[in-house]
């Protein structure tokens, strides 16, 4: 079996949480490739710039973290002619977690002025040193425990 890879997913905060109460992962507006280069056994960590995608109110911080449990994308009919891709995802339980305090440790952002530009991909391979350094924020001790 291979090392996880370690995956990084920009959406608001109020379809991460659905995503959450769901089981599953879905990235950049339900498409298909980006699940396609996950594998089960991959981390998952999801940072919301906004908290309502439909809102302009910032959050700015990683908001659930998991695992990727399942071996299939699959489509799944939400109505309106949206049928989005999808990856089957076990969550831990987390606390929100700002990333200001995070941007000068995290390797993966290069330029540390212009942190937000990485974002902008919706989806991305983060190094294991940066998904831990995260995790180890978001999962506490005593929820670990």
């Amino acid at each position: 079996m291979s090392e996880p890879r370690y995956w990084l997913i920009v959406v608001s905060k109020n379809h991460v949480m659905n995503g959450v109460r769901w089981g599953i992962a879905q990235a950049n507006h339900g498409k298909a490739a980006p699940l396609k280069r996950m594998r089960v056994g991959d981390g998952i960590v999801y940072y919301s710039p906004k908290v309502e995608f439909e809102g302009n109110e910032k959050l700015q911080a990683f908001t659930a973290i998991g695992e990727v449990t399942g071996e299939t994308v699959y489509q799944f009919d939400m109505g309106g002619g949206f049928v989005p891709y999808r990856r089957d995802v076990k969550y831990k339980e987390c606390i929100e977690v700002p990333i200001q305090p995070l941007i000068p440790a995290l390797t993966f952002i290069k330029d540390k002025t212009s942190w937000g530009y990485m974002f902008r991909f919706g989806f991305f391979e983060i190094p294991k040193v940066d998904f831990d350094l995260i995790a180890s924020q978001m999962l506490p001790e005593k929820i670990n425990a």
